[in-house]
């Protein structure tokens, strides 16, 4: 519950300033904000973000300007298929495949111009955003609370596609940063990179990642849900 009473408090601070974006409210998500095309900027800006060929980003309204920044410039694009539903559990874009990049960016545009792949059929990843309701400038990241975003990391790291050198990165607004102690697991992926639209931070992140999946923090019931799951299960 600290994580939770930490994201009411960051989505009502965020509600109350007048810069949540649509869409409304910004409870209950990963919240869009005023200033988010110029947070995809700072990061745009970065050394990582220059060497990395294949991003893989989260779906979320505040990161649509970073998915348009990495088609426009030729990088490759994933993106998880929604709760990890299907086997061929990721979509590619491929900007050299795809004519409307603007479209793309959005979630009904990547599930038309997107191809569905499988991980055995995926480019290692370079870079990966994050979608966070709340970051600290340590690397902690809270998100909205369902634990996707973390386990997309585990399955790419079981399949070899990231390791401890995969730089993580999200956007965020100012009153997202937060100087909380914010509680971590060995499951919770930090990140390297924190840019909001007025400043680029490069954070104290340790520099190991999590190893891969904890499956005795799997239930039954989410095991049941991601096929992905059932074909690497040990």
């Amino acid at each position: 519950m600290e994580k939770q009473a930490l994201r009411e408090r960051v989505w009502d601070e965020l509600d109350a300033s007048g810069d949540a974006r649509f869409p409304f409210p910004p409870h209950g998500r990963i919240p869009n904000f005023a200033g988010a095309e110029r947070a995809a900027e700072r990061l745009a800006a970065t050394d990582d973000w220059a060497a990395a060929d294949v991003i893989k980003a989260n779906p979320d309204a505040p990161q649509r300007p970073v998915r348009r920044r990495a088609l426009e410039a030729g990088k490759v694009v994933y993106m998880a298929v929604p709760r990890l539903r299907d086997e061929d559990c990721f979509l590619r874009l491929d900007p050299a495949e795809i004519d409307d990049i603007d479209h793309a960016t959005t979630i009904g545009g990547s599930a038309e111009l997107g191809v569905q792949v499988a991980p055995d059929g995926m480019a290692p990843i370079d870079l990966i955003v994050s979608g966070s309701v709340a970051v600290t400038e340590a690397g902690g990241r809270v998100g909205k609370g369902e634990g996707y975003s973390d386990l997309e990391f585990a399955v790419l790291r079981e399949c070899g596609l990231v390791d401890d050198d995969t730089t993580t990165a999200t956007t965020v607004h100012e009153i997202q940063v937060v100087d909380d102690d914010v509680p971590t697991t060995p499951l919770d992926v930090p990140m390297d990179w924190l840019c909001t639209p007025e400043r680029s931070i490069r954070t104290d992140a340790p520099a190991a990642k999590p190893a891969g999946i904890d499956w005795d923090e799997l239930d039954d019931e989410r095991l049941a849900e991601i096929p992905i799951l059932a074909r690497l299960e040990p």
